[in-house]
C-alpha cells in the first residue's frame, strides 16, 4: 500500500472553489493508486468564522478567563469542523472518504496545552480505516494526552501534524498546497521578478523558515528530514510539481553549476538591543541572556565581545525587555524599526568573499549594516526596516536569483 500525505491550509479549504481544486488534486492522486492522508486547518483567515483567530475572539484572548487546557478544546473546533466539511466534499464525488480528529488519527502528545509536543502516533486507527476508505481527512494542529485532554500543538502544526504522519505511515512523500506556485526564491511581495525553486534542501527550507519564510513550518521538514520524507510545496491552484524539499540536490542541473545562493528571506518588526559591559563581562553576558529566556523573550542575531552584548528580539516585546534589563541595573540602547535579511544557500560554503559581496553590494545601495553574522549555509544583517525593500532587492539581483 502506497501512502501519500497531503496537507491543505485554511485558505484552500475555505470556499466552495478552493475546495473543488482540493478535491481535484485528492481524485488525481486516488486514481494514481495511493492512499490518502489529508491533512487539513481551519477554514480560512481572522475574521472568517471558523478561522484560529476568530474562534480565541470569542473568549477576549488574551484577555480571558480560560485556562490554556479549555483554550485547546476551543481552537481545535476550527480543524475539526474542516475535515468533516472536507471529508462531506469527497463523498459527494464518490470518494470514499472519513473524518479524523488528530486524537482518533492517533496523536499522542504532553500536556503542554497550546504548545504541545508530539510524544508517538499510533497509527492502529488509520490502518483500520484504510480498509474501508481510500482517503482519510485528518484535523490538522491538535491531538491528546495520555490522560485524553485535546491538546493543539502551536502556531504551523498542521504542517507538523502531516510530516510527523508522513514519517509514522512512512509515505512516499508529503505534499504541502498553499496559495503560491512552491517555495520563491524571495517574497514575491518584496522582489517583482522572484521565481519558484525547483529544488531545495531540507536544511536550506529550515534556515530559509526560520529567517521569515512562511510558505512550510521548519519543524516539518525536520520531521522529514529525520525520516528522509520527500517534501513538495504546490500550489492549489494548479497542477504544476511546486518545489521538491530533498536530502541533497544536483550540483548541476540544466547544464548549470548550482548557484552560490538559493533564497532571500526576511523579518521586520525587530528592535536591536546593545548593552555596554564595564567589567566582569562574562558574567553580565550570562546574566542578560538568562534573563531573557526566564522571561520566554525569543533573541537572535547575538554579537558578544568584552565590551558589549547585542541581540534583536521582536519588537512587541521590546517594553518587557527594557524594563527587565533596567531593573538588573543595565542601561539598554535600543535601535526600534529594524529588520533581518538572510541570504540561504548550501553553495556559499566554504566560499570566502560572500561577506565582503553582500557589505560591497548594500554599501553601493545606501543600506546601512547595524549588525552582521554568517554562518556556513546562511549570512544574516540587519538593517533600518525603511532600507528592507532595497536590501532584499540588492542581494536578490547580486546573487543571480532573478536569473532562470
Amino acid at each position: 500500500m502506497e501512502i501519500l500525505v497531503q496537507k491543505f491550509g485554511g485558505t484552500s479549504v475555505k470556499t466552495a472553489e478552493s475546495r473543488e481544486h482540493v478535491t481535484n488534486h485528492i481524485k488525481d492522486a486516488v486514481e494514481s493508486g495511493y492512499k490518502l492522508v489529508v491533512v487539513v486547518s481551519a477554514l480560512g483567515r481572522k475574521p472568517d468564522p471558523y478561522a484560529t483567530d476568530t474562534l480565541l475572539d470569542l473568549v477576549d484572548y488574551p484577555a480571558h478567563n480560560n485556562s490554556d487546557r479549555e483554550l485547546d478544546l476551543l481552537v481545535s473546533c476550527g480543524e475539526t469542523i474542516s475535515a468533516v466539511l472536507m471529508a462531506n466534499e469527497l463523498k459527494k464525488h464518490h470518494i470514499s472518504a472519513t473524518a479524523l480528529t488528530g486524537a482518533e488519527a492517533g496523536f499522542i502528545t504532553d500536556d503542554n496545552f497550546t504548545k504541545a509536543k508530539i510524544k508517538h502516533i499510533d497509527t492502529k486507527r488509520i490502518t483500520h480505516e484504510f480498509r474501508t476508505n481510500d482517503v482519510l481527512v485528518v484535523a490538522g494542529f491538535q491531538g491528546r494526552t495520555e490522560q485524553g485532554d485535546i491538546t493543539t500543538i502551536g502556531r504551523g502544526g498542521s504542517d507538523t501534524s502531516a510530516a510527523a504522519l508522513g514519517a509514522a505511515l512512512k509515505a512516499e512523500r508529503i505534499e504541502i498546497f498553499t496559495d503560491v506556485s512552491g517555495i520563491m526564491t524571495a517574497d514575491p511581495r518584496v522582489v517583482d521578478n522572484a521565481r519558484p525553486l525547483e529544488v531545495v534542501t531540507y536544511k536550506e527550507i529550515c534556515n530559509l523558515a526560520y529567517q521569515g519564510a512562511k510558505v512550510v513550518h521548519p519543524y516539518a521538514v525536520e520531521i522529514a528530514m529525520q525520516d528522509k520524507i520527500p517534501m513538495r510545496v504546490r500550489s492549489n491552484y494548479s497542477t504544476e510539481a511546486g518545489t521538491l524539499i530533498t536530502e541533497t540536490k544536483e550540483t548541476e542541473r540544466n547544464g548549470r553549476t548550482a548557484q552560490l545562493m538559493t533564497g532571500i528571506a526576511h523579518k521586520s518588526e525587530v528592535t536591536q538591543i546593545q548593552i555596554v559591559i564595564e567589567d566582569e563581562a562574562s558574567h553580565h553576558h550570562s546574566q542578560v541572556l538568562k534573563a531573557m529566556e526566564e522571561a520566554k523573550i525569543p533573541v537572535d542575531f547575538i554579537n558578544i565581545s568584552p565590551a558589549k552584548v547585542i541581540y534583536t528580539i521582536p519588537h512587541t516585546l521590546m517594553d518587557k525587555a527594557v524594563h527587565i534589563l533596567e531593573s538588573l541595573g543595565y542601561e539598554p540602547n535600543i535601535t526600534k524599526n529594524c529588520a533581518a535579511v538572510s541570504a540561504v544557500g548550501a553553495g556559499m560554503t566554504n566560499i570566502p568573499d560572500v561577506a565582503s559581496k553582500v557589505n560591497g553590494a548594500l554599501t553601493s545601495s545606501d543600506v546601512q549594516i547595524l549588525q552582521s553574522a554568517e554562518s556556513h549555509q546562511n549570512l544574516w544583517v540587519l538593517v533600518h526596516d525603511k532600507d528592507l525593500e532595497v536590501a532584499v532587492n540588492t542581494l536578490h539581483q547580486v546573487f543571480g536569483l532573478d536569473r532562470v
